[in-house]
């Protein structure tokens, strides 16, 4: 027998979410690449606005399939854009997030940037307390674990000397919990996917504006030149995986998800490896395994929930 009550089906949504954060973990490589050719804001702008396109042709197809499966004396959905209000709230978290991310992104590495973003794992359900959600011993371990990972990221070895970019993507992960936080109250009244169509859209068109309105240089031909890196990560790392973590939640117990989603930092630790030659040092991979086992340790009580189900 198949550990958990693994089945064709469970294994088949683990494999979708391991391709899932493959998929995000290069998308920190893609991030990094561009940042040689536009600035951050019109990056994030562009990046998001093709994400959120990239959703609409599913939307349309499950509306239709709703469409058909309806009843004819069915009255008509109301509240059609009820979806508006909670996509600015949603979208302005992940404006501040994305834009901090992609400027931290600048000053540090891919790998670091990848695992610094997943802090949002550990602060989640600290976040959670203020909400009076009850939290437990491995939460405080993993948030140990996490927070001395980003002391051996950031120093990496100098104790006197606190990375710039790692700082700022540290401020970026207090955002993207946030949006979780936001996004779990949220989810409940509007539908997730046009949620996030609308939450790109925003966050996409505010990144844009600020681009047009700052300092940062910009002309058609950069753009060309980071089309690669774009479309990546606006087509590849919003639509397509997004898509993919979707199918593939349906059929994935949580445990598998949380722990498998985690993986998003390694990808991002490989990718800048190979296709960046990012330095592994010591400090460095000290850092990256304190940051993935704190991210572990802080869904243990999910994981160990899971296991004891089965």
């Amino acid at each position: 027998m198949l550990p958990w009550g693994m089945n064709k089906r469970t294994i088949r949504a683990d494999g979708l979410l391991l391709l899932t954060a493959c998929i995000w973990g290069f998308a920190f490589v893609a991030q990094r690449s561009g940042m040689e050719y536009v600035g951050p804001f019109m990056f994030n702008g562009i990046r998001f606005i093709l994400g959120s396109i990239s959703l609409l042709p599913l939307i349309i197809v499950r509306n239709l399939k709703l469409a058909s499966d309806k009843p004819a004396s069915m009255p008509a959905p109301t509240g059609k854009r009820a979806w508006i209000g909670p996509s600015m709230l949603a979208g302005t978290c992940l404006f501040i997030a994305a834009s901090l991310q992609q400027i931290g992104i600048i000053y540090t590495t891919a790998g670091h940037s990848g695992f610094i973003t997943g802090l949002y794992v550990v602060l989640v359900p600290l976040f959670g307390i203020a909400l009076k959600r009850k939290t437990g011993l491995p939460t405080w371990i993993g948030a140990v674990c996490t927070l001395t990972g980003l002391f051996f990221l950031s120093t990496a070895g100098n104790m006197g000397a606190v990375n710039l970019g790692d700082g700022i993507t540290a401020v970026g992960a207090i955002f993207w919990a946030f949006h979780v936080l936001v996004i779990d109250r949220l989810v409940q009244k509007v539908d997730p996917l046009v949620l996030s169509a609308g939450q790109f859209a925003w966050c996409g068109m505010g990144s844009l504006v600020l681009a047009f309105l700052s300092t940062e240089s910009f002309s058609p031909g950069a753009v060309v030149q980071a089309l690669v890196p774009i479309l990546y990560s606006g087509l590849g790392s919003v639509g397509i995986a997004y898509t993919l973590q979707v199918v593939a939640q349906q059929d994935a117990p949580p445990a598998h998800a949380t722990i498998i989603l985690c993986l998003e930092g390694v990808f991002a630790a490989i990718g800048g490896c190979l296709i960046l030659a990012e330095p592994l040092g010591s400090w460095t991979l000290a850092g990256f395994i304190c940051m993935f086992c704190g991210m572990v340790a802080a869904q243990w009580e999910l994981i160990a929930g899971a296991a004891k189900a089965v």
